[in-house]
């Protein structure tokens, strides 16, 4: 019998683009570097790119259907994509909307940081302060956890997307009979709060990747500030920045165009996995933990301007950017990577470090990662949910290393 990645790749090389690709440097609206950047020769990587194209390409033949990036550095950017958008041979184009999944937790973290720049709440805040009430559960203090601990991942809330009856919902052919529901954040929350916490608030050497503390991130924004979740994050990151590709759905299952077919196997383990498409789906799953829709260009205008200090107040990029040692390799990266508030900083190779965040969900698998000056950002996306997080590694670590 076939299996469902070599049917994949079967379909691929049917249509001639198994390794078909294309690449192209062109201006950048990025700020020309300042005194002190690094400048690379013509020919060198950093404008051949022809190692990261390889890259891309092989996550094409291990089954991937598609895959493309983007790379700005010193006041250039340079687009490269490997694959089809769809099976029908389609080929992938740089200017796709995608899913952007877990990279939207350094919006929400943006967002929550620009709140305390404006004096409208604090860091050390209580969860309990502004959600009275909702954070209740056998062994949770939720006076004792604070905004903080929710947006670096040391408040030991359950993550719910580790709950088993969750994730039935939406494995195999359950799928499509709950594709388009509408979950509330509270109801997320709740599932979370079924099971114990992972350890007390604050516990020294703790850490553990939960998407529970980014909706109930989303939850404080949507009290402590004006509007919806998604005003807020409009009116304080994508309109100031002219994000145009970048959208906050909503309830909204639509995928807006040009956007590649997200294909997934939906949790399904093994050769025989059925590969589906999951383009259509309900973004109320992942709320402010992960519902973000955006682009290879906009991710990385993002990503360098929030670096480079122009996005948030001193104090507030201070605290973003002070970091603590992760806990195995939850959360799309590696064991020795260390994170901020909602920024990871990526242990690529022995002193090659980057900051970024990675993200997943059904049919989109996303990375983005920057040099800590945020003058070299790449962002890459895959159109399927399934194959080695190694061959993502190995993009960026051609790419920086």
């Amino acid at each position: 019998m076939v299996n469902s990645h070599q049917r994949a790749l079967t379909v691929l090389a049917s249509v001639g683009v198994l390794s078909a690709a294309t690449t192209g440097w062109a201006s950048a609206d990025a700020p020309e570097p300042g005194p002190h950047a690094a400048v690379r020769t013509a020919g060198s990587q950093a404008w051949s790119h022809a190692r990261t194209q390889a890259a891309l390409e092989a996550i094409v033949r291990q089954g991937t259907p598609g895959a493309i990036a983007e790379v700005r550095s010193g006041g250039r950017s340079w687009t490269g994509t490997a694959g089809v958008a769809d099976f029908s041979g389609r080929p992938r184009t740089s200017d796709e909307r995608f899913r952007i999944a877990s990279m939207t937790k350094p919006f929400t973290a943006t967002v929550l940081l620009k709140l305390e720049a404006a004096g409208r709440l604090s860091l050390d805040d209580s969860v309990e302060r502004w959600l009275p009430g909702v954070v209740r559960g056998p062994g949770y203090r939720p006076t004792k956890i604070t905004i903080r601990q929710l947006l670096n991942h040391t408040s030991g809330i359950f993550n719910y997307n580790d709950d088993e009856g969750f994730r039935a919902r939406y494995a195999g052919d359950a799928f499509d009979k709950n594709r388009y529901d509408r979950v509330p954040p509270r109801e997320l929350v709740d599932i979370a709060l079924a099971h114990p916490p992972v350890f007390q608030p604050g516990t020294p050497g703790r850490w553990k990747y939960s998407d529970t503390n980014y909706i109930l991130a989303g939850m404080v924004i949507e009290k402590a500030g004006d509007g919806s979740y998604r005003d807020q994050v409009e009116e304080q990151i994508i309109k100031p920045l002219g994000l145009s590709g970048t959208s906050v759905p909503g309830t909204s299952p639509s995928l807006p165009r040009p956007h590649a077919i997200h294909y997934s196997t939906l949790f399904e383990d093994g050769p025989n996995a059925e590969i589906r498409d999951v383009t259509e789906l309900s973004p109320t799953v992942a709320f402010s933990a992960g519902e973000i829709i955006s682009t290879t260009a906009d991710v990385n205008m993002f990503l360098s301007r929030l670096l480079r200090g122009k996005v948030l107040p001193p104090a507030q990029q201070r605290a973003m950017f002070r970091t603590v040692a992760v806990e195995g390799a939850d959360g799309h990266g590696g064991a020795e990577d260390r994170y901020g508030l909602g920024i990871r900083k990526f242990k690529l190779t022995p002193g090659c470090w980057v900051w970024g965040h990675g993200g997943m969900i059904p049919g989109s698998a996303s990375r983005t990662a920057a040099t800590s000056d945020g003058r070299h950002v790449l962002t890459m996306n895959r159109n399927g949910d399934w194959g080695e997080q190694a061959l993502e590694d190995a993009v960026l670590k051609t790419e920086f290393c």
